[in-house]
């Protein structure tokens, strides 16, 4: 997903305020279910909502003041009731990571109880998750593979 940094991004330092990341991350996650087809606001009208439980992030580097952003999500874990994405915001022109972070979404009901995965969302996930040889080491923060970037990269 491609964002751009406007004025209202940024704090008194002229760089991206941190807590925006987390809702541009939110938008990637968004649209990554979109392009496979599926709308987060109709699986939670069918009672399958995907609140984030864990999240760790490492700022690299700032966006500033009117850089294109690309933001690429790649899931990388899925479990019965929960998966986790690796997500990576890299700055376009020069393609720089500015930020990693690795985010846990667990499967809840409106009543706030853990439910599983649904068999067709697990199965769109597992036919993308991250190759271990290609991406992060230790578990956490690694490097973006090609693939996804190709994949991301809007035509």
């Amino acid at each position: 997903m491609d964002i751009r940094i406007y004025y209202e991004d940024t704090d008194a330092a002229g760089v991206v305020y941190h807590a925006n990341y987390l809702k541009y991350l939110e938008r990637a996650r968004t649209e990554y279910f979109r392009k496979k087809g599926m709308l987060v606001a109709e699986l939670a009208s069918e009672g399958f909502i995907f609140p984030v439980v864990h999240l760790e992030i490492n700022f690299r580097s700032p966006a500033r003041l009117d850089d294109h952003l690309i933001i690429i999500s790649i899931p990388e874990r899925v479990g019965g009731s929960s998966f986790a994405m690796r997500q990576f915001v890299e700055r376009k022109r020069d393609g720089k990571q500015l930020v990693e972070a690795l985010v846990t979404l667990a499967c809840i009901t409106p009543e706030i109880k853990t439910r599983r995965i649904p068999a067709e969302i697990r199965h769109l996930l597992e036919a993308d998750l991250l190759p271990h040889e290609a991406g992060a080491t230790n578990g956490f923060m690694g490097k973006v593979p090609k693939a996804a970037i190709l994949a991301e990269t809007p035509a």
